[in-house]
């Protein structure tokens, strides 16, 4: 089963019938138990990092993903869900982030912002996510972004204005910064490649 955290961000249904295209049962909650119990953490999200960390915490977010992480269970973050995996944000001031990934997301540098529409993706050596993927493109909608490496992963990037941290996966975390829900088939790809490691 593979549990989609609802701490009210993200766009769930949709998260949830891209998640269900691999054959396996999804459940949206943020029930720990229910949580603890399954086999992957998708933690989707949508709007201003704060806002995000704020819901996140008041549901008990942020011990569920923590939980997860100590457990080796595989988890995925998507958009925002990628940024609050960081250790803080600068958006708004700022907030502190899970601290699952070392480093912080901050303000992409281009003429337009935000990010929307399709970009491709220059996949990490040894990647499982971007498997008969390289070089494909997916649908992104941000401002901020991780522009660092992060140690003793697979970083993924992309380019808009400039390089920034489109993919991560490390251990059993694996985060990306567009929506794979509204990719196509190269989404429904990429999902399909990440429940392989369930």
């Amino acid at each position: 089963m593979i549990a989609i955290l609802d701490y009210g961000s993200g766009n769930l249904r949709s998260v949830q019938r891209a998640f269900e295209l691999t054959g396996i049962k999804t459940v949206i909650t943020s029930d720990p138990k229910l949580c603890a119990d399954s086999d992957g953490l998708v933690v989707p999200g949508v709007g201003a990092y704060g806002a995000c960390m704020k819901q996140l915490v008041d549901v008990g977010g942020r011990e569920i993903i923590m939980n997860q992480v100590a457990a080796g269970k595989p988890i995925i973050g998507i958009c925002v869900g990628l940024q609050i995996l960081f250790e803080r944000g600068t958006e708004k001031g700022g907030a502190t982030g899970v601290g699952v990934l070392p480093g912080e997301v901050s303000e992409l540098k281009s003429q337009i912002l935000p990010h929307i529409g399709w970009n491709t993706v220059s996949s990490g050596k040894g990647t499982k996510l971007f498997e008969g993927l390289d070089g494909a493109s997916f649908y992104f909608v941000h401002s901020y972004a991780a522009k660092h490496t992060v140690p003793d992963a697979v970083n993924s990037w992309t380019e808009y204005g400039e390089e920034f941290l489109s993919a991560v996966e490390r251990g059993s975390v694996s985060a990306v910064q567009f929506h794979p829900e509204k990719s196509g088939a190269n989404g429904a790809r990429l999902i399909s490649n990440w429940a392989k490691t369930l």
